[in-house]
């Protein structure tokens, strides 16, 4: 049984004509370079299920595009993309573009790109700061299925697609592609702080702004690295959250994008790009990237879950990614631009209850997951897992923080405060300065003599 056989395979529901174990088997003699191989027995029940939800999930392509690094990336017409499933998206008009962009934008918007000779306008604004200089920028080809030199044809977007030990490694497919349930909801570790994740083995070191008026997007530039992961079932990632709602009941509303490494959710320890949303505090909706119907994409060059590729190393070359993220004033959705405004897509809405009004706060850093393997604090990383205090070079960093105010300007951040649960572990730091503007080192090692 070759490869063809195992996309074949995934597109088409398998009833139970063959034995499982053999199936399965295929499955992991064809899987990629760089995915956790499986060969599982399960039953023909459960494989069912699983290849019925795949085939809802992952939509007939028009053409398809193996990446380097294994990744199989469909070009999915806009109009049948797995958004369009959602209930409450059924007659939803797409938007091409926004009516309004935030104001201080000085560059030309990106819509959708399929302008193949124009290299300025493929999504690919992957910043590279030279040490001793961090104004120098460069661009990069900055996801590693565009090195395969095939592009989506127009009208298509490219969806990063599901296999089936994609689903094994998760803890049910119920539970592929979404968070742990925050139980019990939030706890609030100071009466000014936000609400993080401080059960479930969640940790954070993140920069937080509370507004006397409404927030209606923010923006940052994120330094991208390839942090250890020690388990499986766990993951570091450095993201933006949008949040509006009640912090300690079931209908929190979050939007975050930003980058992870998660062997659970990938089947690699990668650096890729992600979203995530919900409208009921992780319980019932939402998802990571497109794996459930909600985000609406609209460009043809971005694939979102693909890896991003180069990342910075110690004392060496620094790159990082932009991404601001706004409410619409005029439609009302909230779109989403990576690099120098290339728009990627937007999250209608119609998905949400507080966040179809408008943001309370926003938060910038990372998190990882500490499951306490053999009773001692996870070796995960956040960040370059360097501390805050190694600075430049050798910590992650948020640089520019802003935020999309009530007359939908872009707004230098000012005054944010900032949190950490163990500083032993993994710590922030913030700053100013007339190039940065408002910014924050921050990630640290996880276990150490001082992290048990």
């Amino acid at each position: 049984m070759g490869c063809n056989f195992c996309r074949n395979f995934e597109h088409h529901n398998i009833l139970g004509l063959f034995i499982i174990v053999v199936l399965v088997a295929a499955m992991v003699e064809c899987s990629s370079l760089n995915y956790t191989k499986y060969n599982k027995q399960v039953s023909s029940l459960r494989f069912n299920r699983i290849i019925k939800h795949l085939d809802k999930i992952n939509k007939r392509p028009v053409l398809t595009i193996e990446s380097p690094d294994g990744d199989i990336i469909d070009c999915v017409q806009k109009r049948k993309q797995l958004a369009f499933d959602h209930p409450l998206l059924k007659n939803h008009k797409i938007q091409k573009a926004p009516k309004e962009m935030p104001r201080g934008i000085t560059n030309n918007v990106k819509k959708d790109n399929n302008n193949n000779n124009n290299e300025d306008e493929d999504g690919s604004s992957h910043e590279m700061v030279g040490e001793g200089e961090r104004g120098a920028l460069k661009r990069q080809e900055w996801q590693m299925w565009h090195l395969n030199g095939t592009v989506c044809p127009k009208g298509t977007v490219p969806i990063r697609r599901s296999r089936v030990d994609d689903v094994f490694r998760a803890k049910s497919l119920y539970h592929y592609g979404k968070k742990q349930l925050r139980t019990p909801f939030s706890r609030r570790i100071h009466s000014d702080a936000p609400d993080v994740i401080s059960g479930n083995g969640h940790e954070h070191a993140i920069a937080y702004t509370r507004s006397s008026e409404e927030i209606y997007g923010a923006k940052a530039s994120i330094n991208v690295w390839d942090p250890s992961i020690q388990a499986m079932n766990e993951f570091s990632l450095s993201q933006i959250w949008i949040l509006s709602g009640s912090f300690d009941g079931p209908d929190l509303n979050s939007i975050e994008a930003g980058w992870q490494v998660s062997p659970e959710l990938y089947g690699d320890n990668r650096p890729r790009l992600f979203t995530y949303w919900t409208s009921d505090s992780y319980q019932q909706t939402g998802c990571y990237n497109l794996l459930c119907s909600g985000f609406i994409q609209t460009n043809s060059k971005i694939a979102i879950g693909a890896a991003i590729s180069p990342v910075s190393s110690f004392a060496g070359s620094q790159y990082d990614i932009t991404i601001l993220i706004w409410k619409d004033p005029k439609a009302g959705n909230w779109w989403m631009s990576f690099g120098d405004n290339t728009l990627v897509g937007y999250w209608p809405a119609e998905l949400f209850t507080h966040l179809a009004d408008h943001a309370t706060m926003v938060e910038w850093g990372g998190e990882v997951v500490n499951m306490r393997t053999n009773g001692q604090h996870t070796e995960t990383q956040m960040g370059s897992g360097h501390f805050a205090r190694e600075s430049f070079g050798k910590s992650s960093y948020f640089r520019n923080l802003q935020i999309v105010d009530t007359d939908n300007s872009l707004m230098n951040v000012q005054g944010i405060s900032t949190l950490a649960e163990n500083t032993n572990c993994y710590d922030i730091k913030s700053s100013y300065s007339n190039e940065w503007g408002t910014y924050f080192y921050y990630g640290g090692p996880g276990n150490n003599p001082q992290c048990p």
